[in-house]
């Protein structure tokens, strides 16, 4: 099958206007079109696949040649998140939220910028500001948060509850909601909540972690039956094993040491050290 090339059209086609009484300015329009889908297009790469650093220059100086876009403005303070400097994205989301197209999605990621620089009042006013009707999964994953850091934890399960049924990939939205579980004390509840994460995503390590932490405050110290690459199995071995010497069962935590130590491909300094630490009645 023969591959149609559009360039050649597309000039072609501005050839053949320039005969006509508005031929350049009908070529002009479609130059112009083909450059916005060529620039909306690199704005795109820049967000997702390049390095942080780069996207912040890029955007940086797009904003500056072009103040009055908002899409420059928002694709700045995007990179910015992206990049980890959240204190300096705030201000640029606020502008973002002053300009007259600012949208409520926006203002729900002004709140994440917020939230990333710990300024959780003022995260909890934007969101507050935002109308009830605006459901979305960004949304209810922050309002969970906020009510995390308040300690207001029917209000936290309901929003986690709400968020995780908004997305096909809620593994770290449960992730999140089990630690919430953990650090009430509610361990039981915890583990549930990191299993059905791992499920989602059997490669959110974090989730495997939280997991042994909580089975591990359970007194539970086998390893669960979960998919886990040699370092994992070494790396959770350890954390249950701390677990087990911080609830004063240190023959366990001993024991637990040694096989992850063994059971690293590699040689595991952190585990080696506890052990000594622990042989030489000390604290790890």
């Amino acid at each position: 099958m023969r591959h149609m090339s559009w360039g050649p059209l597309l000039i072609g086609g501005a050839i053949l206007l320039g005969g006509c009484g508005d031929g350049s300015d009908a070529a002009s329009r479609a130059i112009q079109n083909v450059n916005l889908i060529d620039e909306t297009n690199l704005n795109e790469m820049m967000l997702t696949v390049a390095d942080p650093r780069e996207a912040v220059a890029y955007f940086q100086q797009a904003a500056q040649e072009n103040p009055d876009r908002i899409d420059l403005q928002r694709g700045l303070a995007r990179s910015l998140v992206r990049a980890g400097q959240a204190a300096d994205a705030v201000p640029v989301w606020r502008r973002v939220t002053a300009h007259a197209d600012a949208t409520n999605d926006d203002r729900v990621d002004y709140a994440d910028a917020l939230i990333r620089s710990n300024n959780w009042d003022r995260a909890a006013e934007v969101l507050h500001a935002i109308p009830p009707t605006h459901e979305t999964f960004e949304r209810y994953r922050l309002e969970a948060m906020i009510a995390d850091s308040r300690k207001q934890w029917d209000k936290a399960d309901s929003f986690y509850e709400i968020a995780a049924g908004l997305t096909t990939r809620p593994a770290s939205v449960l992730n999140n909601w089990g630690f919430s579980k953990l650090t009430r004390g509610d361990f039981a509840g915890a583990e549930r909540l990191f299993t059905q994460a791992i499920r989602y995503d059997p490669r959110l390590f974090t989730a495997k972690n939280n997991l042994v932490m909580a089975r591990g405050a359970q007194r539970n110290y086998q390893l669960p039956v979960i998919e886990m690459s040699q370092t994992e199995r070494a790396q959770l071995l350890h954390t249950l094993a701390l677990a087990a010497i911080k609830q004063g069962d240190v023959n366990t935590g001993r024991t637990l040491l040694s096989e992850a130590i063994d059971s690293h491909p590699q040689h595991f300094e952190v585990a080696v050290r506890a052990l000594r630490a622990l042989d030489g009645n000390a604290t790890p």
